[in-house]
């Protein structure tokens, strides 16, 4: 009888074992919940860095990663720590604090625009519905964080990702709306923008 009573206390530490297991799968480590953000985050590129110091080389982690809530609105980050979840979380954040609006007509971006920085030059250009995104891995991050899903890109310039991005950023600040272009002129807009264009742009408001 004192053996029974032994085994039936033991199946009950083993219960209570298991839903500690449970609580730590459903909260993460530490019982933490697991956050969830309604951003889009893209990590382009993960390197590894060494600093030389008299006892050796210490090693650390960079990271640039793109962040965008996929509707016109994107940023770019970079971060740098001993290890590289810390390092991707740092250029989140950096990359929220850059946030920038993109014109764009629809799903397309209003004009052709090439953008240049440092070594990288990066060629964009409007397509029309249903074309996707023709462009390499760098520049298809970025534009599909920012919400441009119809576009034609070329890099012409260095083949770093680094290089690449920020000549991508380059070019979408550098993108006007139709509406500013005619207001700076002083013309109606459909002296300023093409027939197709305006047609976009009416069914895209409706």
């Amino acid at each position: 009888m004192p053996g029974q009573q032994r085994r039936g206390g033991g199946s009950g530490g083993n219960t209570e074992g298991g839903n500690r297991r449970d609580n730590r799968r459903e909260g993460g480590r530490g019982n933490a919940p697991v956050e969830k953000t309604p951003h889009l985050e893209r990590v382009v590129a993960i390197n590894r860095v060494a600093k030389v110091v008299k006892g050796g080389r210490r090693f650390s982690f960079t990271a640039l990663v793109i962040v965008g809530d996929g509707d016109g609105t994107v940023g770019i980050g970079y971060g740098k720590a001993k290890e590289v979840p810390a390092a991707i979380a740092k250029g989140v954040e950096e990359a929220k604090k850059h946030f920038f609006k993109v014109p764009r007509i629809g799903v397309t971006i209003p004009h052709p625009i090439q953008g240049e920085d440092a070594a990288g030059v990066v060629l964009l250009k409007p397509a029309s519905a249903g074309t996707g995104v023709i462009a390499g891995g760098p520049v298809r991050a970025v534009l599909e964080c920012a919400g441009i899903h119809d576009v034609l890109s070329k890099s012409l310039g260095s083949s770093n990702p680094i290089n690449i991005v920020h000549a991508t950023v380059a070019a979408l600040r550098d993108l006007h709306r139709p509406e500013e272009i005619a207001a700076r002129r002083g013309l109606p807009i459909e002296d300023v923008a093409p027939a197709a264009m305006l047609r976009a742009k009416a069914g895209t408001a409706v």
